[in-house]
């Protein structure tokens, strides 16, 4: 059996879901000129959801068989949307969407960490330790000593990113067998419906009922936050999972904060510090290893 392999077609459904991915964080900070985080992230999920739900009713997937597999949903709406989209959405009002993107790529560092810890086949090894480990030094660079010894919004905003890459890291592993069988566009819609339970009850109650009167730019960020960076995302990103395994599928962690990085520095003039490009450079040498290394010794 031949590894899956990286094919023009791959390549440009990688890059195409890096731009998505890499512009939502940009999307974020203009939803944010008029929405509050929780209503900001509310939209995102809800029209995602309904995308998806109407992709697959188009499609006549097959829907969910036995009635748990909504408990599962819950989980998985917390701990892979509701929870992380509030904590990176919530941080971006204090930090550059470039070093947002940068945090966040340690998700692939927690994802590996905690799946070492539940599953049998996903112990670490000494070099993969290695890896996580030059990882975290990047993050650590990234973040700057002033977050290390002193706590202020800025730090709280750096932190609250990382927050969230722990919260995927858990549901990814809880994903490799709560919604295993299951047609992965019905999973992902399935998925951003629980987060919708969570945090629109979570919005009416702290932020209100939205306006609906915000500038366009405003909405524009809104509609690609659903549309693009939700819906059509998982799209592609199950697409290239398919076409090229996980492994191959993970390089979109590295190609992610460039295209935050660009895309702050042209709308809005974010600048970031060498510090803060030493510490992306690391982390980039710890995730490239962690490719690189065999699971198993």
């Amino acid at each position: 059996m031949t590894a899956p392999r990286l094919t023009p077609f791959v390549w440009m459904l990688l890059g195409a879901l890096a731009l998505i991915w890499g512009t939502s964080f940009l999307s974020n900070r203009a939803a944010l000129e008029g929405a509050g985080v929780l209503t900001v992230v509310s939209f995102r999920v809800s029209g995602g959801a309904l995308a998806l739900w109407l992709y697959v009713v188009l499609r006549r997937l097959p829907l969910p068989a036995h009635r748990g597999i909504w408990g599962r949903f819950l989980i998985m709406g917390a701990l892979n949307n509701a929870i992380p989209f509030s904590l990176i959405v919530w941080g971006q009002q204090h930090i550059e969407s470039g070093l947002a993107a940068i945090l966040n790529a340690s998700t692939a560092l927690f994802g590996v960490l905690v799946a070492s810890a539940v599953f049998a086949d996903e112990r670490l090894t000494v070099p993969r330790l290695a890896g996580v480990g030059i990882g975290f030094a990047g993050v650590v660079l990234a973040i700057g000593p002033e977050a290390l010894s002193s706590f202020t919004l800025t730090s709280a905003g750096q932190w609250a990113v990382v927050g969230a890459s722990l919260s995927y890291g858990f549901a990814g592993a809880y994903a490799r067998f709560a919604i295993k069988g299951l047609v992965p566009e019905v999973a992902a819609a399935g998925m951003l419906t629980g987060g919708m339970v969570w945090l629109i009850p979570a919005m009416l109650l702290i932020e209100g009922v939205p306006s609906f009167d915000y500038a366009t730019p405003v909405w524009m960020g809104i509609g690609w936050l659903a549309l693009g960076c939700s819906a059509v995302a998982y799209l592609i990103y199950y697409r290239i999972l398919a076409l090229a395994g996980a492994g191959n599928l993970s390089l979109v962690t590295l190609l992610i904060p460039p295209v935050a990085i660009l895309a702050g520095w042209a709308v809005y003039g974010e600048r970031l510090g060498l510090l803060e490009l030493a510490g992306f450079a690391v982390l980039t040498a710890g995730l490239w290893s962690l490719n690189r290394v065999p699971k198993t010794a």
